[in-house]
């Protein structure tokens, strides 16, 4: 675990922001380079990237707030909430906050949704991989204890009083690496659809269907759940929130399957004459 990357005096880079970095231009390169099967513009993908950062921000930070007040912000001053520098996203959220970004920049460019969304799909299951690594290097989103060849140990920290990082010295789940190799082997998959989807919004659709059984899947494994937030004991709350996008995925894929169907119909069979 190594937090810090760097210092220039007063100024701190920490490798969880060098990963998130690196997580946004990986995506966007891989998405403008993609989004040339469909003839869309390399500079209209790169161009929403400052849509897609803020929204990812605003919306990981306000559902991390949402779900850690009392804990987190309750007892601090109020200006806590923005400062995200202290550390605390919440992915979903972050999900959710790109995804109207992207909502209302193709409305103000007037650009199919559902192109722009297939082209970004896959980017977004790359850049996790970057991101969960920056987790890694930031102790956050830790496993529970093991006794597997793999597990990993994390450091003794240099002021106990004031750390709430993952128990040091104990073998856990490494549960980052998890998240992180999975999203690659889901990339792999939706870069492969994308070249073969029948219809727009295949892709994401596809995505919103497979990430959260990942997701859920490596939850079985999270160790940094405080009791009292598991439902009836055992779900969390990042795995009540997948079976929710698992929902949407499959109702978004059948709606966008039937629409592409229907209008395939139209073109085909002739219209009658009255």
């Amino acid at each position: 675990m190594h937090p810090l990357a760097f210092q220039l005096g007063p100024f701190k880079v920490t490798w969880y922001g060098v990963m998130m970095a690196t997580a946004f231009l990986a995506g966007l390169w891989t998405a403008s380079r993609r989004g040339l099967r469909d003839k869309i513009a390399p500079e209209l993908v790169l161009d929403l990237g400052p849509w897609l950062i803020v929204g990812a921000i605003i919306g990981a930070r306000t559902l991390y707030v949402i779900t850690f007040w009392r804990e987190q912000f309750a007892s601090k001053p109020l200006y806590e909430v923005v400062m995200v520098q202290h550390g605390g996203l919440v992915y979903y959220g972050g999900l959710i906050g790109a995804s109207l970004a992207v909502i209302v920049y193709t409305r103000l460019k007037r650009f199919p949704i559902w192109k722009a969304a297939d082209v970004l799909a896959p980017s977004i299951a790359l850049g996790y991989v970057f991101g969960r690594i920056g987790c890694l290097m930031n102790g956050c989103c830790y496993g529970r204890a093991c006794d597997l060849p793999w597990a990993i140990r994390f450091p003794q920290p240099p002021d106990p009083t004031t750390y709430s990082g993952p128990p040091p010295g104990v073998p856990l789940h490494p549960t980052q690496i998890y998240e992180s190799l999975l999203s690659l082997v889901l990339y792999g998959f939706l870069a492969w659809l994308y070249r073969r989807k029948k219809f727009d919004g295949q892709v994401f659709a596809a995505y919103l269907i497979c990430y959260p059984v990942v997701r859920s899947f490596v939850e079985l494994f999270r160790g940094d759940y405080p009791d009292y937030q598991r439902l009836f004991g055992w779900v969390t709350p990042a795995q009540a929130v997948s079976a929710g996008i698992l929902v949407a995925g499959v109702v978004l894929f059948f709606l966008l399957a039937r629409r592409s169907g229907d209008v395939d119909e139209r073109l085909v069979k002739p219209q009658a004459k009255g």
